[in-house]
Parts: C-alpha cells; structure tokens; sequence
C-alpha cells in the first residue's frame, strides 16, 4: 500500500493507494488518526486498487474520531473498487465522498 500525507486548503490529505488490506490497513489507521491530531482530514481513494473490511473499520474509525473532535472528514476520488466495497457496506451514504478536494472545500 501506498500512503502519502500532504496539505491542501486547511486540511490533512491522507492519499492511499494499491491494496488497503489486513497487513496495511494498521498503516491506514496510523496517517488517519494521526493527522486527525492535526486538522480535519480527506482521504483520498482515487489510487486504491482493493480494499478490505479492514481498511473500511480504518476509514470508520477515522470518521468516528474526527465527529468526537468537531472536525471534518471525507473521501475524495473514490475508485470503482473502493466505492463498490463502500455500496456493498451501505457506507457510500455514511461518508461525505467528493470528486476532489476542491469540491470538499466548496461544499464546507
């Protein structure tokens, strides 16, 4: 898996990519909550390949504490597969999902 954090409009973007899986989904969980320590966060999907119930409960945990914090958080370019994961779960309706950062900006 890959996993890249940058900064963009005032939030953490946390970029996964490849297969977010039982062996990477602890690495998922770290970027995510660690840079919901900093800002609100959008996780951007738009590279990953597979994604298991694992890196779902990493996104859901994600999405939990930043409620808890008062801060935003949203999915950003969700692939195919990642959306078909997030319809089967039912969590397409649960996240706020954007094309891009700029619409999770303009929609705030």
């Amino acid at each position: 898996m890959k996993c890249e954090i940058s900064e963009q409009e005032g939030f953490q973007i946390v970029s996964l990519g490849g297969d977010v899986d039982l062996a990477s989904s602890p690495q998922a969980r770290e970027a995510i909550l660690g840079s919901l320590a900093k800002a609100s966060v959008l996780v951007d999907l738009s590279a990953v390949e597979y994604i298991d119930s694992s890196g779902v409960a990493s996104l859901v945990e994600g999405y939990q504490s930043a409620k808890d914090k008062g801060l935003r958080f949203g999915l950003v370019g969700v692939s195919e597969a990642a959306l078909m994961v997030l319809q089967l779960a039912r969590l397409d309706k649960v996240f706020p999902i954007y094309g891009s950062v700029q619409d999770a900006v303009d929609n705030g």
